[in-house]
């Protein structure tokens, strides 16, 4: 019996260093009906003769300009034929059998849609990797964290999270996702351009009756920070304003209703926090992002409708604040803010 094809699918920007660095690793990869494409984002680099004169065995996809992440993606894998699909950044060094034991996952169960692996530093091999750590999930005011990774908080790997899980979301920089099941569901938002797509993605995912998992027995290692860098004002924007559409799109109407004030409030008691301590461009940043909020829900953007859940029926999900655990408790691991859910 044939195993199921999968499309390794690397989307590619003036990444030019990191292909030569990391592609021979996913060219390695064991796994025997596995296809290799790299999508060119109209890079200004020297990547596409990179990938022509090194890399002839690299599927290369030309986009006409720089579509960035989730509109780049959702070109890419229109023209791409598989049963799975990996999106898989450019910055990731793969182990070999890296593939196998994820598909090995999702054929078992057809409920599972995406998938991610455990995902480590490649600095620092022994410590989880902020996007995605050992998978992603939300608080019940919709806080993205992770398995190994609350905040800025990353947790050293000492096989704590060695367990198949379901999670809430899995990581754009490794996402497992049956490739069917990422059309029906409407791919990507491009209008998030850049951060916690995969996480509304994921939400859309289970909201339509699927699972999403993690599965620490397939190891990556992950560069990370590659789009924007930590602190830049563009960065803060969006991770603020996509978070919040986030909301609006996947939350339950009843929740919505007390959730999104809330959610608002508490960003501008952050947004006051940073101005007080002399950082005016957070300040700045979270007020535009709430306005381009206010201006795509009155904007009636519309997007993929599917049955929506209570938050507590959703896996993944803790009804507990993180940003209270976090900033006044002072609880920095995984397991300590999770604890009673878990339990």
């Amino acid at each position: 019996m044939s195993l199921p094809s999968v499309a390794v699918v690397i989307l590619n920007y003036n990444g030019r260093n990191f292909l030569e660095k990391f592609l021979p690793s996913v060219i390695d990869s064991t796994y025997t009906n596995m296809k290799l494409v790299v999508a060119d984002n109209a890079s200004t680099d020297d990547s596409v003769l990179l990938l022509q004169n090194n890399f002839p065995s690299v599927d290369l996809l030309l986009l006409d300009k720089n579509y960035w992440f989730a509109e780049g993606y959702n070109r890419a894998l229109a023209k791409v034929q598989a049963d799975y699909y990996v999106l898989l950044n450019s910055d990731v060094e793969v182990t070999p059998g890296w593939l196998n034991p994820v598909i090995a996952l999702m054929e078992s169960d057809t409920t599972i849609a995406a998938c991610q692996p455990k995902i480590l530093s490649w600095y620092q091999k022994d410590f989880f990797e902020y996007a995605g750590a050992a998978g992603g999930w939300l608080d019940y005011l919709g806080y993205p964290f992770a398995r190994g990774r609350v905040f800025e908080t990353i947790e050293k790997d000492r096989q704590q999270f060695e367990d198949i899980q379901p999670i809430f979301w899995a990581s754009g920089a490794a996402m497992f996702i049956r490739a069917n099941l990422y059309h029906q569901c409407g791919g990507l938002d491009p209008y998030f351009f850049a951060h916690q797509e995969e996480v509304d993605l994921c939400w859309r995912l289970q909201l339509a009756g699927y699972q999403i998992m993690s599965c620490p027995s397939s190891v990556v290692y992950h560069v990370g920070g590659g789009t924007l860098p930590k602190g830049h004002s563009r960065k803060t924007f969006l991770n603020f304003r996509n978070n919040l559409v986030m909301l609006c799109k996947n939350l339950y109407w009843t929740e919505k209703l007390w959730k999104m004030p809330f959610r608002f409030a508490l960003d501008a008691v952050f947004a006051w926090k940073c101005l007080l301590g002399g950082d005016a461009v957070s300040f700045i940043a979270v007020a535009k992002a709430h306005i381009a909020v206010i201006c795509w829900w009155l904007g009636k953007r519309k997007h993929p409708s599917f049955s929506a859940k209570p938050m507590h029926q959703l896996q993944g999900v803790t009804n507990h604040s993180i940003v209270w655990a976090h900033f006044v408790q002072k609880k920095t691991l995984f397991a300590e803010i999770v604890e009673k859910k878990l339990g």
